[in-house]
């Protein structure tokens, strides 16, 4: 006797599920939300036009992910972490990263190369742009094409999957910190940064480019401490 196929209903379900995910999802990686708030089940539920259910299962998946905490009888709100433990998620995401860069510096294609470059060109033109907002948020997500590309030139899916759940989570670290617009003061640098381990790479020098990625990541703990103080200056 073979398995019940799933009905029409069922797979609509899941679709749901997966949009109120995706959705709430990309809400904490862009900073909507700070570390700490409350988040209404009843609210979102409403919002989005759902029933409960998808939004439970959002909220238990994002929990998964490290970006909410559960409190039984009490709700969910945005997850907080104290400074140790970002920093010791820096140190343990920037050796992954590193060893990735290390891989593909040797594995790398021709034609990987070059959207490499086109991407670091497209994050390279950003620093003229006046508006901080508009600095930050391309930054965000030119930078994470980015690092996709360096993952596509390791040619090895357990790394690429492994590293785009930590990016989701490194995200959330940086867009939750309260400062409206992150990174954007520290644009140049990481773009500096970015040139050094592109070049490496082009060079197929291995040990270069774990190392330089490696120190590029463990590093965005200072930026973050950087833009705290200065959004608490101004």
């Amino acid at each position: 006797m073979t398995d019940a196929q799933p009905t029409p209903l069922n797979r609509g379900a899941s679709r749901l599920n997966h949009a109120v995910y995706d959705q709430l999802k990309e809400r904490l990686l862009e900073g909507r939300y700070p570390a700490g708030e409350r988040l209404s089940t009843e609210a979102l539920r409403t919002e989005f036009g759902v029933s409960k259910q998808p939004v439970m299962e959002a909220l238990r998946r994002l929990s998964g992910d490290g970006m909410i905490d559960i409190l039984p009888q009490v709700g969910s709100r945005v997850a907080t972490y104290d400074l140790r433990e970002v920093e010791d998620f820096y140190e343990m995401f920037g050796g992954f990263e590193g060893t990735i860069a290390g891989v593909a510096a040797v594995r790398r294609s021709t034609e990987q190369l070059v959207e490499l470059d086109l991407i670091s060109g497209r994050i390279g033109a950003l620093r003229s742009e006046k508006d901080a907002g508009i600095r930050a948020r391309g930054y965000r997500t030119l930078n994470r094409r980015f690092h996709e590309a360096i993952h596509l030139m390791a040619h090895s899916r357990i790394m690429a999957d492994n590293s785009r759940r930590m990016w989701d989570l490194s995200d959330f670290l940086i867009n939750t910190t309260g400062v409206p617009q992150p990174l954007s003061s520290a644009l140049d640098q990481r773009h500096d940064d970015h040139e050094k381990i592109r070049q490496a790479i082009h060079d197929g020098d291995r040990r270069s480019a774990r190392q330089l990625m490696e120190q590029h990541i463990v590093e965005t703990v200072a930026v973050i401490h950087s833009e705290v103080a200065t959004a608490a200056e101004g």
